[in-house]
């Protein structure tokens, strides 16, 4: 196969004969791109070359899962991937339609170390893409990503002997009746499911029935133009008509699912969002009570809450803040042995007792009705109210070149390292803690902190502000500290934005 190449273009000859493959594709932990404008089949049959290239240079069995999510061309995609993975000797074990837990679990089920998932999650139609691993229950990094990105666009891709296929029929029953046996409601439940015409309607209503739910479906049926809006339980579009439905019939609370099945988003009874870092320590408290002395991992966009909540405290809980992005929080989760990996985009990693520690949107789900189940007498809205006040910004998004974001934030971690080391303080209060991770999160005395990261995938960084006293102090935070602090750099484009 020719070189790859990122200047082709549809209706030509050459783009029939030559994979056109766009750098920016690969991510830091997965790859998307726009089909037939950044990607061709060609193209990804070489992106499947160089992932069987790389399999073997790491010296992991060449057995791999594939599946593939419901959009127009994603059957395609997958078929092109394959002829890839087959040219590169893998064993390749196609499981069909899929959600990504599905793909993760599959690795498990049927032995197979490695997973190629063709999905663009959420994404609008248009998009494509790979979630890749080889090494269950984690999914690729940075590390990885670049390692394979160079083997493909270098055409470093070698050719084997070995390739076989495998179809794995009716793959779908099974893993349902995995997720759906590890709960079991003892008092009726009713309970919207939210899929907004993507993968998980084909999936997610059967398991939560299974549980002993009663469902009430909406947007469940598969159709790959997203008539209403895209599966996508961050988006207020989603959220909006699944609170609508829950006031309408009077249920229990309004689960959501995004496109690959592996984010889930809740509304409460009330029609309220319930942020998915403040679901997460709902969940810790219950699981803690349970499973004492547990340790959590969540990532720095989350809420402070974990690390001064009496609950997790008197349960003996620890919790772990770590690098925003489901690949990090899964690597983490199974470095340390946590219980649970939360994360606040509304992916959630049940390990242990609870799940093979990937994200699965149907297993948190489960794992919210589980608690439900657990308090008798108690609505999703009082659990929400028990919870200690924080307030927490908005993301904050100001504009900084990609070739320049990662220096500019060098400069600010180490200025707010300096500040914490030398005893300093932020509007009258003691820095304990600067988390550097991941940017950095500037933790204070009270509990309330601030966060400066870098995007990972925009020409931007976040900032992120929460204040455990009042929602003027959480302004005060913004305005008075970071916001004055990023106006010093030139190279931070001037923004907006309050709060």
């Amino acid at each position: 196969m020719p070189k790859p190449r990122a200047d082709l273009v549809p209706n030509t000859a050459a783009y029939e004969t030559t994979p056109l493959v766009k750098a920016t594709g690969f991510r830091e932990y997965d790859a998307r791109w726009v089909l037939e404008k950044e990607i061709n089949l060609l193209g990804i049959q070489a992106l499947g070359l160089g992932l069987a290239t790389y399999v073997h240079e790491i010296g992991v069995a060449p057995r791999i899962v594939v599946g593939h999510d419901f959009r127009s061309y994603s059957l395609s995609v997958k078929q092109a991937l394959i002829l890839g993975l087959l040219e590169g000797g893998m064993e390749v074990l196609d499981i069909g339609l899929a959600l990504s837990p599905t793909a993760y679990f599959a690795q498990f089920a049927l032995d197979a170390p490695c997973v190629a998932m063709v999905t663009a999650s959420h994404n609008e139609n248009g998009w494509t893409g790979v979630k890749m691993g080889a090494n269950k229950p984690l999914t690729f990094g940075p590390d990885e990503m670049g390692r394979l990105k160079a083997i493909v666009l270098q055409d470093q891709g070698v050719a084997r002997p070995g390739g076989r296929l495998e179809r794995v029929e009716d793959f779908r029953e099974r893993y349902i009746a995995d997720v759906a046996e590890k709960v079991r409601l003892s008092r009726p439940l009713k309970v919207v499911c939210a899929c907004g015409n993507g993968t998980a309607g084909a999936f997610a209503p059967e398991a939560l029935r299974r549980m002993g739910a009663e469902v009430i479906e909406m947007d469940t049926d598969l159709d790959f133009t997203f008539p209403k809006y895209n599966p996508n339980p961050e988006d207020h579009a989603m959220l909006v008509q699944m609170a609508a439905k829950v006031k309408e019939t009077g249920a229990d609370l309004a689960l959501g699912f995004d496109g690959d099945g592996d984010r889930c988003g809740v509304v409460d009874d009330r029609g309220e969002e319930i942020f998915a870092d403040k679901i997460g320590l709902m969940l810790a408290r219950d699981l803690s009570a349970i499973h004492p002395d547990s340790t959590f991992v969540v990532d720095v966009k989350s809420t402070g809450l974990y690390k001064t909540d009496a609950v997790l405290k008197a349960n003996g809980a620890t919790t772990v803040y770590w690098k925003t992005g489901h690949s990090y929080i899964k690597r983490k989760t199974a470095e340390i042995g946590a219980l649970a990996g939360f994360e606040k985009s509304g992916h959630f990693f049940m390990a242990g007792p609870l799940g093979h520690g990937y994200d699965d949107g149907i297993v948190a789900a489960g794992a919210v009705l589980a608690m439900l189940d657990r308090n008798p007498g108690k609505r999703l809205s009082e659990l929400k109210a028990a919870l200690p006040d924080a307030w927490t910004s908005l993301t904050m998004s100001p504009h900084c070149d990609d070739e320049l974001k990662y220096g500019v934030l060098d400069r600010i971690v180490a200025e707010y390292q300096a500040l914490a080391d030398a005893g300093g303080e932020i509007l009258g209060r003691r820095i304990v803690e600067a988390i550097t991770v991941n940017g950095v999160r500037v933790h204070l005395e009270d509990g309330s902190w601030v966060l400066v990261r870098a995007s990972s995938n925009k020409p931007e960084l976040v900032v992120v502000v929460e204040s455990m006293r009042s929602e003027d102090d959480m302004r005060a935070l913004f305005r008075q500290e970071v916001k004055p602090r990023l106006a010093r750099y030139a190279e931070i484009g001037a923004y907006n934005q309050e709060i």
